[in-house]
C-alpha cells in the first residue's frame, strides 16, 4: 500500500500533463492565427496607404484642376488722340467694377470732374506683360482723349490701358468653375476667419483631429442630432478631391487615411491653398461654383483683394451650406451667419469692438441679380471659337487655364443688343417673322467689337450676322463707284452720269432693262449726286462703262471672299452676303483702303501666360487712300443730304458715313456706316425670304440710328490726304473751274488729274492770250 502512493500521485500528474496540452495548443493556433492576420492587415493597410499616397501625389503634383479658358475682351487702350469719349470711359470703369469716389485712395476706385477722370487702376495681365496698379488723370476734348499723366511722377504716357472684361470661362469637362488665386494674394482676413471657423487647430494637428472628433460626437449626441462636424479643414480637401458625398464609415476612414498622408506629404501652406480654391461655395445654374476668387465674383462682381472685411466674412461663412444660405434667397440667414464669423473674429482679438460694430451694421453689398456673371454672347463666341480652331487647332480649349483675349467691346456689344432689342420690338409689331443680324468693328485694329445674330441676342441657334447669303443691294454701289474714281482722268465727283433707259443681256438669255426707285429718267446727273441718292440706272450706265469684272476685282481686294457671278445685275447688289462680308469690305473703306482680314481673337495665352505663336491676320492695301477718300466723302453725303438724311437730322452736328441697301421687292434691309471709332452693317428681313416692305433706311438703318443714341458716335476726322485737292466743277458739265466761278461746286478731287481751266473758261481776251492768261 505504501509503495503505491508514489504512483498515484504520478498518475495524477500525468492526467494534469495530458489536461494541459489541447489548451495549450489552442492558445498558440490562436496567437498564430491572430499575428498572421495582423501582419496581412498591416500589408494590406500599408499597401493601400502607399496607392493612396500616389493617387494623392499624382492630384498635387500634377495639375490639380482643369481650369477653364478664360475669355477676355478687348483692352480699352488710352492714348493722345484716342476715340473714347469721357462718357464712355466712365461707363467702362462702371462695367469693370471701378467704384466713384471723391478722391482715390485704392486700386479699384476713380474720380471724375466734367473733363477729367482720376483713376487708380488694377494690376492685371495683358498679353504683351503684366501691368502693375497706376494712378493716371486722363484729360478729354472735343475729339477724345487728350492726354493721360501718371500720377506719380507727372509724365505723359504715349498709351495706357484698362484691364479686359472677363466675359466667360469656357468649360469643357465636369461642370466645376473657377479662378485659381494663390494664397498669398487672398486677403488675410479670409485665412484668420476660416482657420477660426472651420478648423482652429490646423496648424498643430497631423491631417485628423480626435478632440474635434470626440467634440463633435458629444454635442451631436447631446443635440440629438448632426449639427457639427469633426472634420479638419483637411479632410474636407481630401473629400473633395478624391471622394464622394457618400455618408458611410469606410468613407470615413479613407478619408482620414487621406487627410494623414496629405498633411505628412505638403506643407499647411500648400494644403490651405489647396482648400481655398477648391471648396465649393455655391451654384451658377449648371455650374459650381468652387473657390474664393469665383466666388467672390460671383457674389459681389470684384476681385476679392477690393472685398470689404464683411463681405470677406461672408465668404467664409457660406462654406457651411451655399444653398441654406443664399444670400439673394435668404438674406437675413445670410447675414446672420456672417455676422457670426465676425464675432469670432473679435473674440480672437483679429477685430476691435468698434470694427466689429461697424461691420455688422454694414450691408451685404452683393452684385445686382439683374448683372450676368456670364456674357451671354452666342454668336460672337461662335466665332471665337471658329477662329480658335482655324488658327490654333481644335484641342486648344481642352487645355487647361489658357486666357483668350478676343476683340469684343462690351459697351459697342451692349448698345447693339439694346438698339436690336428696342427697334425689332418696333418694326416686329407689323412682322413677327422680322428677324436681323448685326456686326460692329474696331476700325482702328480691324477686330470684331459687336455681333448680333437674333433678334433675341442670347439666344444660341442660327447666327445671321454670319451664316445668312442674302443680297446686298445698294450697299455695292461704293465699290461700283470707287472702281470709277481709280480712273480721275475720266471720272470725278461731279462727272455727268447718263440717268437714261438701259437694256442688257443677263448673261442668262433674258433682257433686263433696270428701273429708278421712282420710276424717272433725268437724262444726266452728276456722280455724286447718283451716289448719295442711290439712283439705281446711272449705277449701272458707269458700271457698263468701266466694266463688271473691274468691280468685281475692286470688291474682292477689299476683302469680298465669295465667287461673284459677273453680271450686270451685280452693279445693283444682286450679289448675295451677309453682315460680316459687308463689314469686312465697310471695313476696309473705313481704313482707307487698308484691307486687314476681320478677327475675333488677337492673342492668347497658355496655363504659364506664355503667348501661343499665331500667323499674322492677312492684310494688304486694297484700294488708294485718296480714291478711298473720295468714297468716304460721298458716304458722308450720303447721310447728310441723300437716303439716310434721317440721320444726319438726327445727329446735325456730328460727321458720319453711311450707305442704305435694299433688295428687289423690298425682301431685304441692309445699313453699312461708320463714325470715326466703329464700322457696323445691318440686315433686317425675313428667314423664309418674305417681303419686309421696308427699304434700308426704314428698317436697318433704325438700329443703327438706335445703336447710335445709346452709343453716342464720335465725328469722323476728315483729315487731309496726300494727292486730295479742294477742287471746283462746273454743276452741269462736271468741267473743273478755278474757285469763286459762277456755278460751280467744291469737291475734293484727285491732284494728279485736276486741271482747272482759267479764266472760268471764257475765252481769253487778246491780253491774256498775249501774257499767257
Amino acid at each position: 500500500m505504501k509503495k503505491a502512493a508514489p504512483k498515484k500521485r504520478a498518475s495524477k500528474a500525468k492526467v494534469v500533463k495530458k489536461a494541459n496540452k489541447p489548451s495549450t495548443g489552442l492558445g498558440r493556433r490562436i496567437w498564430s492565427i491572430s499575428w498572421k492576420l495582423g501582419l496581412i492587415l498591416f500589408v494590406a493597410v500599408l499597401s493601400y496607404g502607399i496607392y493612396l499616397d500616389q493617387v494623392i501625389a499624382r492630384k498635387f503634383e500634377g495639375q490639380k484642376w482643369h481650369l477653364p479658358a478664360q475669355v477676355f475682351s478687348r483692352s480699352m487702350a488710352l492714348y493722345p488722340g484716342a476715340a473714347v469719349s469721357h462718357g464712355q470711359l466712365i461707363a467702362e470703369l462702371k462695367l469693370l467694377g471701378y467704384r466713384k469716389v471723391a478722391n482715390p485712395r485704392q486700386v479699384g476706385e476713380f474720380s471724375a470732374s466734367k473733363t477729367r477722370v482720376d483713376l487708380w487702376r488694377r494690376p492685371f495681365l495683358h498679353p504683351k506683360g503684366s501691368q502693375a496698379e497706376q494712378r493716371v488723370m486722363i484729360a478729354f476734348d472735343s475729339q477724345g482723349v487728350s492726354s493721360v499723366t501718371r500720377a506719380s511722377d507727372k509724365r505723359q504716357l504715349a498709351v495706357f490701358h484698362l484691364e479686359p472684361v472677363l466675359l466667360d470661362r469656357i468649360i469643357t469637362g465636369d461642370g466645376e468653375d473657377r479662378l485659381f488665386v494663390p494664397t498669398a494674394k487672398l486677403p488675410q482676413p479670409i485665412i484668420d476667419s476660416l482657420i477660426l471657423v472651420e478648423d482652429r487647430n490646423f496648424y498643430e494637428h497631423h491631417g485628423v483631429s480626435p478632440f474635434a472628433i470626440l467634440r463633435a460626437a458629444l454635442v451631436n449626441i447631446s443635440a440629438g442630432r448632426t449639427v457639427q462636424g469633426g472634420s479638419t479643414l483637411t479632410q474636407q480637401l481630401a473629400k473633395n478631391f478624391f471622394l464622394s458625398s457618400e455618408r458611410s464609415l469606410v468613407r470615413k476612414i479613407r478619408e482620414a487615411l487621406m487627410a494623414i498622408i496629405i498633411d505628412f506629404r505638403y506643407e499647411k501652406d500648400e494644403i490651405l491653398e489647396a482648400y481655398l480654391n477648391e471648396v465649393y461655395m455655391g451654384q451658377d445654374k449648371s455650374r459650381g461654383v468652387h473657390g474664393m476668387g469665383l466666388a467672390s465674383q460671383f457674389y459681389f462682381g470684384r476681385p476679392i483683394a477690393e472685398l470689404t472685411l464683411p463681405q470677406q466674412a461672408f465668404l467664409v461663412a457660406v462654406i457651411k451650406g451655399p444653398s441654406y444660405y443664399n444670400p439673394w434667397r435668404y438674406p437675413e440667414r445670410a447675414a446672420s451667419r456672417r455676422d457670426l464669423v465676425l464675432r469670432l473674429l473679435m473674440e480672437d482679438g483679429k477685430l476691435s469692438v468698434a470694427q466689429y460694430t461697424a461691420a455688422v451694421e454694414s450691408p451685404l453689398g452683393l452684385r445686382s441679380a439683374d448683372k450676368p456673371v456670364h456674357q451671354k454672347l452666342p454668336a460672337f463666341f461662335a466665332v471665337v471659337q471658329h477662329e480658335l480652331g482655324r488658327r490654333f487647332g481644335d484641342s486648344l480649349l481642352k487645355q487647361s487655364g489658357i486666357k483668350v483675349y478676343t476683340t469684343l467691346d462690351p459697351m459697342a456689344q451692349e448698345a447693339a443688343e439694346k438698339a436690336v432689342k428696342k427697334t425689332m420690338a418696333r418694326l416686329g409689331k407689323n412682322d413677327q417673322d422680322l428677324q436681323i443680324g448685326m456686326v460692329v468693328t474696331d476700325k482702328y485694329s480691324a477686330g470684331i467689337a459687336a455681333m448680333v445674330g437674333d433678334k433675341a441676342p442670347g439666344y444660341k441657334g442660327y447666327n445671321r450676322a454670319v451664316e445668312i447669303r442674302r443680297p446686298i443691294g445698294s450697299l455695292i454701289k461704293p465699290f461700283v463707284y470707287a472702281t470709277a474714281l481709280n480712273q480721275p482722268a475720266k471720272y470725278t465727283l461731279a462727272t455727268p452720269l447718263k440717268d437714261q433707259p438701259i437694256t442688257l443681256n443677263n448673261g442668262q438669255g433674258k433682257t433686263w432693262s433696270p428701273q429708278n426707285v421712282d420710276k424717272k429718267f433725268r437724262g444726266e446727273v452728276p456722280l455724286l449726286t447718283a451716289f448719295k441718292k442711290s439712283i439705281n440706272v446711272p449705277t449701272v450706265n458707269l458700271g457698263m462703262e468701266i466694266g463688271v469684272s473691274s468691280v468685281a476685282t475692286t470688291l474682292d481686294k477689299a476683302g469680298w471672299r465669295d465667287k461673284v457671278s459677273e453680271y450686270p445685275s451685280m452693279l445693283l447688289g444682286a450679289v448675295n452676303g451677309s453682315p460680316l462680308m459687308v463689314a469686312q469690305v465697310y471695313q476696309t473703306i473705313a481704313d482707307n483702303g487698308h484691307y486687314r482680314r476681320l478677327s475675333s481673337v488677337t492673342d492668347v495665352l497658355d496655363m504659364e501666360n506664355n503667348p501661343l505663336p499665331v500667323k499674322r491676320v492677312e492684310q494688304s492695301e486694297a484700294l488708294a487712300a485718296s480714291t478711298t477718300y473720295l468714297v468716304q466723302y460721298a458716304m458722308t453725303q450720303v447721310v447728310k443730304s441723300g437716303t439716310a438724311s434721317r440721320l444726319g437730322r438726327t445727329f446735325p452736328h456730328t460727321t458720319l458715313a453711311g450707305k442704305t441697301g435694299t433688295s428687289n421687292d423690298s425682301r431685304d434691309s441692309w445699313f453699312a456706316g461708320f463714325d470715326e471709332r466703329n464700322v457696323a452693317a445691318i440686315w433686317v428681313g425675313r428667314d423664309d425670304n418674305g417681303k419686309t416692305g421696308l427699304y434700308g433706311s426704314s428698317g436697318a438703318m433704325a438700329v443703327y440710328q438706335d445703336f447710335l443714341g445709346i452709343r453716342p458716335p464720335i465725328s469722323l476726322r476728315r483729315t487731309p490726304i496726300s494727292g486730295v485737292v479742294n477742287g471746283h466743277f462746273d454743276k452741269t458739265t462736271g468741267v473743273a473751274k478755278q474757285a469763286g466761278c459762277e456755278n460751280s461746286i467744291a469737291l475734293p478731287a484727285l491732284a494728279a488729274s485736276y486741271h482747272p481751266a482759267k479764266n472760268c473758261g471764257e475765252p481769253l481776251s487778246w491780253w491774256q492770250q498775249l501774257t499767257g492768261g
